[in-house]
């Protein structure tokens, strides 16, 4: 007895139609909109780099592949060996937001601080200060948020473009 492959496949081309990834795009862009925003309601200040940057409330790169993730369970099931590779992208995705790039960012902070010590110390030297980006990383409450959003964007976006 051998296997028999199924005649009638249909393959959707649209990329358009893919939810997962019109999911998880749009929850990337939701979190990149909302950066400024919130920057603005906590500071008073609108930052428009904060559209482009990486670091920030919510995480733009967890509710990214968290939107992936729910819209592939929803799509695949939770069986899926799909569901399965998202889930340790995500976890893969998340841990590095937090643990990697916040300790990249705090390393950056002390090389900025000696930076400015040894720029005062030799003002009339060769040496230039340089400024690293210190917001590489997130916290766990933007990373919460971040969590949050992708839910919401996977599910609602996937469940939309089902019933249309």
């Amino acid at each position: 007895m051998g296997f028999q492959l199924e005649q009638s496949v249909s393959v959707d081309n649209n990329i358009l139609l893919n939810a997962p990834l019109v999911s998880a795009f749009t929850a990337w862009l939701v979190a990149q909109v909302l950066k400024p925003l919130i920057n603005l309601a906590l500071t008073g200040r609108f930052n428009a780099h904060m559209l482009l940057t990486t670091g920030g409330m919510p995480s733009s790169h967890t509710a990214t592949v968290i939107a992936l993730t729910t819209s592939v369970a929803i799509r695949e099931g939770l069986g899926s060996t799909l569901f399965a590779m998202c889930v340790i992208f995500s976890i893969i995705v998340i841990h590095d937001a937090m643990g990697v790039r916040a300790e990249a960012g705090k390393q950056a902070d002390v090389i900025n601080e000696w930076s400015r010590f040894l720029s005062d110390i030799h003002k009339d030297g060769p040496f230039k200060p340089e400024h690293l980006k210190t917001m590489l990383g997130h916290s766990f409450s933007q990373v919460f948020a971040g969590f949050i959003l992708g839910l919401l964007s996977g599910g609602l976006i996937t469940i939309l473009m089902d019933l249309w």
